[in-house]
């Protein structure tokens, strides 16, 4: 897993070098990130040397509104996939732990987590990413990942690193405001800081009882071996 500085963003890196069996993910194929609403010059310019193709932005359309990604003019194309059935807000206001959300997103996303998959087997190098690139892109690489024949232990460590890569100053501003506005909310800091192993092993072990594991929905969700194994030639050497 290479760490990418590109101004203007964070948590952007790619998840080459993860073990898939006897093989490794690919360096400069799948990239993940946080939003691209601030890039500078300098970070588009270095977006633009990664030589990315496709962004797969899964923010709702008030996120998109809030901050647009600054990639005008470096012909990537951008496949627009929200995940949220409800607002990120109403997260907030329902008190929701990481388990609810994405529960939530398994369960209400799924159609959209396969196309987001089917959108990084079209065309690469592909970016992934959503506001934070905790969250929502967790779970959507996960599962590119799980289908791809990735290691699960480097799945969800590849998940957990999200953590360690989160400005703090960005941290506190947003935890500040977001207990000025919900002041009994108990699960703030989790949602907004945190990306524990456990929660996706917890998701992982779910959809094993429920599907037989993470391919397995997937599949059930329309993913076809076809497109399976064209995941695993584009990801893993």
């Amino acid at each position: 897993m290479n760490l990418h500085d590109v101004p203007g963003a964070f948590n952007f890196r790619d998840v080459g070098g993860l073990p898939a069996g006897a093989g490794r993910t690919r360096s400069g194929v799948l990239f993940r990130s946080g939003n691209l609403g601030h890039l500078t010059a300098a970070g588009r310019e270095r977006v633009a040397a990664l030589g990315i193709r496709r962004v797969v932005d899964l923010r709702d359309d008030d996120e998109r509104r809030s901050e647009p990604s600054r990639l005008d003019g470096l012909g990537i194309d951008t496949v627009h996939l929200p995940m949220y059935a409800g607002s990120v807000a109403s997260f907030f206001d329902d008190d929701l732990s990481l388990a609810d959300v994405y529960r939530a997103l398994i369960d209400g996303s799924a159609a959209r987590l396969v196309e987001a998959a089917r959108a990084v087997l079209d065309v690469q190098p592909v970016l992934v990413h959503c506001t934070v690139g905790k969250d929502r892109t967790g779970l959507s690489v996960a599962l590119v990942l799980a289908a791809a024949g990735v290691d699960e232990d480097a799945v969800i460590a590849d998940y957990a690193r999200t953590e360690q890569l989160l400005p703090l100053g960005r941290n506190e501003s947003v935890l500040r405001f977001l207990r000025h506005r919900y002041p009994d909310a108990r699960h703030l800091e989790n949602l907004v800081t945190r990306s524990p192993a456990a929660e996706l092993r917890a998701v992982f072990e779910d959809l094993r009882l429920r599907y037989g594991g993470p391919v397995d929905y997937l599949q059930a969700h329309g993913l076809t071996e076809a497109e399976i194994g064209g995941l695993r030639r584009a990801l893993v050497e």
